[in-house]
């Protein structure tokens, strides 16, 4: 049944997208990841005035940078946003292919394994990078519990389909509002691990620095940590050269402290991940206002 609250434009951009998305699935998975990459870098990306955004974002954030190298980024972030998405499309493949292959590592493991051990709440402190995804589908394929928090589409008729998309990779999944909030609460007082993004620009958050650049980050990781005693960690799916497979990094944890200084320890930590990557951060995002 339509949803009568999509617009016009809405509906036409969603049906877009679905038909570009059922070509896809006709090809085999190794084919269908980087043909979606293509579509994204060379169809959309232009057509949506992401390529200015990024070069708009690059010239503040890293203006060390040369054109050659803006504009290999121009075409880069945009195709691992396509590639993320025809993972995302493809949920059986996607997790089979992370739950057999992709190493968990870094120097927060040994806290994470900790923390399942105590049953103590985890709050997974995670960006828009690689394959946010990647993470979820390598952790519970261990068994391990995690949940994630998620902002429902502005197109309700894409947020249809999307949000069971991202279910299938694993669950639980919970909507911002207050019924999601409520459900998201229990969980990690029961122990649950949380997903909670922390990496656009939040009018209501606290100005903090990231690229060295003034910009409002969200505080409620740090906060939620203190609050439940929760283990903080950043965490990353880690995309590899070969384009298909993925590495998932646990970074140190973050002592409990003031939530400024959490927070501020995270986005050093997301920007250091990103130097090394810049390629897999959205950097589409108006991360600098």
């Amino acid at each position: 049944m339509r949803d009568d609250r999509s617009t016009l434009t809405d509906r036409l951009a969603n049906g877009a997208f679905l038909a570009i998305m059922q070509l896809a699935l006709l090809l085999p998975y190794r084919r269908r990841v980087p043909a979606m990459g293509w579509v994204f870098a060379h169809l959309i990306a232009p057509v949506a005035g992401w390529r200015r955004r990024i070069r708009d974002n690059l010239t503040l954030a890293r203006p060390d940078l040369s054109g050659p190298e803006i504009e290999a980024l121009v075409r880069a972030v945009p195709d691992n946003a396509g590639r993320s998405l025809a993972e995302i499309y493809s949920a059986a493949e996607f997790t089979a292919r992370i739950r057999e292959s992709a190493p968990v590592e870094g120097p927060g493991l040994p806290a994470l394994e900790a923390a399942l051990e105590a049953n103590r709440p985890v709050i997974l402190a995670c960006a828009h990078f690689g394959n946010y995804d990647a993470m979820r589908a390598a952790l519970s394929g261990r068994g391990w519990p995690v949940g994630a928090l998620y902002r429902p589409m502005n197109n309700e008729a894409f947020n249809r389909h999307y949000v069971p998309a991202i279910t299938a990779i694993a669950e639980p999944m919970f909507p911002r509002g207050r019924a999601g909030l409520a459900a998201m609460l229990r969980f990690l007082r029961g122990g649950g691990w949380l997903a909670l993004g922390f990496d656009q620009y939040d009018r209501e958050g606290a100005e903090l620095r990231f690229f060295d650049l003034p910009t409002r980050t969200v505080l409620t990781p740090a906060e939620l940590a203190r609050r439940y005693d929760a283990l903080l960690v950043p965490i990353a799916g880690i995309r590899q050269p070969d384009g298909l497979s993925f590495r998932v990094h646990v970074g140190a944890p973050v002592a409990l402290d003031e939530p400024r200084a959490m927070m501020q320890a995270l986005n050093d930590d997301l920007e250091m991940l990103v130097r090394r990557h810049m390629d897999q951060w959205f950097w589409v995002h108006r991360r600098w206002k």
